[in-house]
């Protein structure tokens, strides 16, 4: 039986930060905190790119044409999205939720979710390096995790091919 785990580890890897310039007072924080985390756990400032979009929205059409150039190991999203009074909301918080999710799977390249979905500016700045943390910090460390368990799992697929086993 094998057992396989990914550690949060930067070393050599090519990473993008894609952050929503609205509410850009929040999304600003988690970019910082996925910068922090990425520098801490070994990745070269000089392998960081960080993308800039107007909204939520637009995340995953730069997340697409980031995965396409095939230049990255991991994206790391980030934004805010704050419940208003009407279904605005649902509309882009879902859609740009679900977009990221088939992107990832599609080109099997890890993409940490940090975009907020809250009710209030307090509850988001409260996950923006506030009372919650900063899950642009989380985001970074679950990417990474995931690059590495990636990188894992296709030395193991390469070994049992070496090794003439399917």
């Amino acid at each position: 039986m094998a057992d396989f785990e990914g550690m949060a580890t930067g070393i050599g890897r090519r990473v993008a930060v894609l952050g929503s310039r609205f509410n850009e007072s929040v999304t600003r924080k988690l970019v910082e905190g996925a910068m922090d985390a990425l520098v801490r756990h070994d990745t070269a400032a000089d392998d960081i790119d960080v993308v800039w979009v107007p909204g939520a929205w637009e995340l995953p059409a730069a997340a697409a044409q980031l995965l396409r150039s095939e230049r990255y190991e991991l994206l790391v999203v980030v934004g805010a999205v704050i419940r208003g009074d009407t279904p605005h909301f649902d509309f882009v918080a879902g859609e740009a939720s679900r977009a990221l999710m088939t992107l990832q799977v599609e080109y099997g390249v890890p993409v940490g979710f940090g975009l907020l979905t809250t009710d209030t500016v307090e509850q988001a700045e409260a996950r923006a390096g506030g009372a919650h943390g900063n899950k642009g910090w989380d985001a970074a460390l679950a990417a990474l995790e995931m690059a590495d368990l990636f990188a894992r799992l296709d030395s193991n697929v390469d070994d049992e091919d070496d090794d003439g086993a399917a």
